[in-house]
Order: structure tokens, then C-alpha cells, then sequence
């Protein structure tokens, strides 16, 4: 009994056992002792119960079978967790936990070394990626998206600009005679902190002196104060990070809605600046495919496709990291109840539910992939190829051959020359 005590101490610390419930922990290491858990079954218990609180789901107290073989009891538990987590999620009694209601930051602006100019960070040879450069001119969020990924790399309590982030953009070496697609909302949103440390003066003077970039500032803010004072440059793409209200008001915390998201793209399609709208992600629970059904007839009702450089589409994709960093959160979401597949190395829905989810949303859209030179530019992000013909119809041969589609779109869109 001794050395079995050891073994469950000695599991426990380095788990997520003392974030449970007193009453969850009591019960776990009762029935521990009874039935002699092994240590990667005792961890997948705690991680159970732990999922099972932040989904604002039973107890696992509730699917403990009172078999007395370990292997029967481990493998009915695994069972009706399996069998809560593939259901369809549903917010309808769902209670958010510990969730601000404003975000306090601490702002540092310091020297980086080098510079942020790389390629996207999940880019992968894996998937069908567009090839884009990011800029990270500032690092960590102030909104609190239970899914995003930006909360594993950074602080999310300190926003960090860097001092030299203007010069460095000025000093920047381009080949004049190629077109170049990068983006600034990678590791914080592009428009939520404004011109804060000149960072708009900078990257709107950037596009002025190299028309051949095509900027794309993405967001799920509606601060474009910015862009209606001052000229925008035909070269800067300004696009939408959607999603229901549903998501937004129990996933997307903090971010704005989703009225004052399309209302902001409509006042800058209004003087004449190109948007963009990416559903990303797209979220699988009850009703979903009816609430997103809304979303894409508002944007083609308020937009016309002349306006809108593109529309894409993405998913719930985890990797490990992520997945611990929301268990160590003292919140409720429901974001990580999925039925978990392997793509590409990573997590994420079955390839039937994804096929389900882009389809429509694609086919939602008929009326802006018509054909028409003023078609809007629709791509998967970030999925495997084949997924690509199963839900567009077509597909492309290579990353380079995506790229130079989307590139000659944009140009097209923005009335310039696609430099390859």
C-alpha cells in the first residue's frame, strides 16, 4: 500500500490533480488506492476531469462505474468521456467562469534583436500553405480567444513593441520587382492597439514606399480610427477575423462583436479600402451550420464582391502545448471538446465534420466565386490538400502554385501588376 501511495504522490505533481475540484481530488485518490491506477492511467483521469470542469460538464464523480477490475472501470470511464466530448457542444446552459470583463496590460516597448519578417509560424509542407510573411510588430494580445495559440508563445498580460520596429521596416531589403503578401496579425491583433508607439504611422509609410507588398492587417477589433483620418494606401488589405455571436460571446472574449466588426469593414469599403473576412474557426456545436448560414448572407448582402479581396476558411487545430496551457486556466470552455483526429501532427476535427463545415460555408458564398473578374480570392488555411477538392472542387499542385493565385487575385483586386 506504501509503495503504491509513493506512486500516486509522486504522479500527481507533476499533473493537474491540485487544480481539481477538493472533492474530485478526494475521490480520484480513493478509487486510486482501490483499484491501483497506473500512472498514465491516472494521468488521463486527471486530464479528464479537468476537461470535464472546463466544459461545465458532470462531474467525473458521475461517470465512475462501480465495477470492481480496474481495467472495466479505466475502460467505461474512458468510454462515456469519449462519448461527451464527440456529442455536438451546446452553449445553451453553458456559464462562463472567470472571464474579464477588460484586460489589463502592462506596455513595454524595448530594442529587439532582429527582425520579425518570417514566414507564417504554422506553415507546413503538410498543408496547403500560401507562403505568407509575417511582421510581428507587436507581441501578445489583449483580447482572450480560448482557442488562440498567441497565449503559448507570449505573456498575455504584457504587450511588447519594439523601439526600432520603424527603422528596421525602413531599412528593409525588397526586390522591387516581386510581389510580396504579408501580414501583421500573427502574434497580436494588427488594429486593436491603434497607432500606439507610431506603429500605424510606420507600416502605412512602409506601404506608401514599396507598392509591390500587399499588407494585410488583421483583426477582430473595430478601432479603425486611424484609417479614417489619414489615406490609406490601395496596398493595404484591412480584413475581419469572423465568427456567430455564439462563439464570439463565449469563445472570443473581449473582442468585438460581431456587428461592430462588419460594421467597421463596411465604413472602410465605404472609402474605398479592399477587406478581407476570414472564418477561423469555425466552430462545430448545435445549430452551427444555420448561425454561420447568417453570418455569410449578412456579408453578402452588405458587401459586393468588388469590395472584398477574400474569404477563408479554417478550423480548431491544437497542438499539445495549447491544449496544456488552457487546462492550466481557471475558465470554462467548451473550445477544446472535439473529437480529437491526428492532422498533419496535430489535433483536430474529423475529416467528414470538416468537409461539412467548408463545404457550406463555401457554397454560401456562390454568388462571389461566380467567375467574374471581380471575384473574391476563397482559400483553406492551414489544411491538407485533398481537403481542397473534397470541399472547392479543385485544388492546387504546390504551396508556390497557392501563393501565385492568390497574389494575382489580390493584385487584381487592388488594380496593380502581380510582380512574380
Amino acid at each position: 500500500m506504501n509503495t503504491y501511495i509513493e506512486k500516486f504522490d509522486n504522479t500527481i505533481q507533476n499533473s493537474f490533480f491540485t487544480k481539481l475540484p477538493l472533492k474530485e481530488q478526494e475521490f480520484i485518490r480513493e478509487k486510486s488506492l482501490q483499484l491501483k491506477f497506473s500512472h498514465q492511467e491516472l494521468k488521463q483521469i486527471i486530464d479528464m476531469a479537468r476537461d470535464l470542469s472546463m466544459w461545465n460538464e458532470k462531474s467525473i464523480i458521475n461517470l465512475f462505474d462501480e465495477h470492481t477490475q480496474k481495467k472495466v472501470v479505466f475502460t467505461r470511464l474512458r468510454k462515456a468521456y469519449e462519448e461527451i466530448r464527440s456529442k455536438p457542444n451546446s452553449y445553451e446552459n453553458f456559464e462562463l467562469k472567470n472571464i474579464p470583463t477588460e484586460q489589463k496590460y502592462t506596455f513595454k516597448t524595448e530594442p529587439k534583436e532582429g527582425f520579425g519578417l518570417g514566414l507564417c509560424p504554422v506553415a507546413s509542407e503538410k498543408t496547403r500553405c500560401c507562403n505568407l510573411l509575417t511582421l510581428d510588430a507587436v507581441e501578445s494580445c489583449g483580447f482572450d480567444c480560448s482557442y488562440c495559440s498567441i497565449q503559448s508563445f507570449y505573456n498575455q498580460n504584457t504587450i511588447t513593441f519594439d523601439s526600432g520596429f520603424a527603422d528596421k521596416l525602413k531599412n528593409l531589403n525588397l526586390d522591387q520587382n516581386k510581389t510580396y503578401h504579408i501580414g501583421t496579425g500573427q502574434s497580436s491583433d494588427s488594429l486593436m492597439w491603434g497607432n500606439r508607439e507610431g506603429i500605424l504611422d510606420a507600416l502605412f509609410e512602409f506601404a506608401r514606399e514599396n507598392p509591390n507588398v500587399i499588407l494585410e492587417f488583421k483583426t477582430k477589433s473595430d478601432n479603425i480610427k486611424y484609417f479614417l483620418e489619414n489615406p490609406v494606401p490601395k496596398n493595404i488589405l484591412c480584413t475581419y477575423s469572423l465568427n456567430t455571436t455564439t462563439i464570439i460571446q463565449n469563445e472570443e472574449h473581449l473582442a468585438a462583436s460581431l456587428d461592430k466588426r462588419i460594421n467597421a469593414a463596411r465604413k472602410l469599403a465605404d472609402c474605398g479600402v479592399k477587406v478581407g473576412f476570414h472564418f477561423h474557426p469555425i466552430v462545430e456545436y448545435e445549430n452551427y451550420l444555420h448561425e454561420y448560414q447568417e453570418v455569410y448572407e449578412q456579408l453578402t448582402v452588405k458587401f459586393q464582391p468588388e469590395e472584398v479581396a477574400l474569404v477563408s476558411f479554417g478550423t480548431l487545430t491544437f497542438i499539445k502545448p495549447v491544449i496544456k496551457q488552457l487546462r492550466e486556466r481557471e475558465f470554462r470552455s467548451k473550445i477544446t471538446q472535439m473529437p480529437f483526429e491526428n492532422a498533419s501532427g496535430k489535433s483536430s476535427y474529423p475529416d467528414a465534420t470538416k468537409v461539412e463545415m467548408f463545404k457550406h460555408a463555401y457554397e454560401s458564398f456562390a454568388p462571389w466565386h461566380s467567375g467574374d473578374k471581380d471575384d473574391v480570392f476563397f482559400y483553406l488555411c492551414m489544411e491538407e490538400h485533398e481537403m481542397w477538392a473534397k470541399t472547392f472542387g479543385y485544388q492546387y499542385a504546390t504551396n508556390n502554385d497557392f501563393e501565385q493565385a492568390m497574389l494575382s487575385a489580390y493584385s487584381q483586386k487592388i488594380g496593380q501588376e502581380y510582380l512574380i
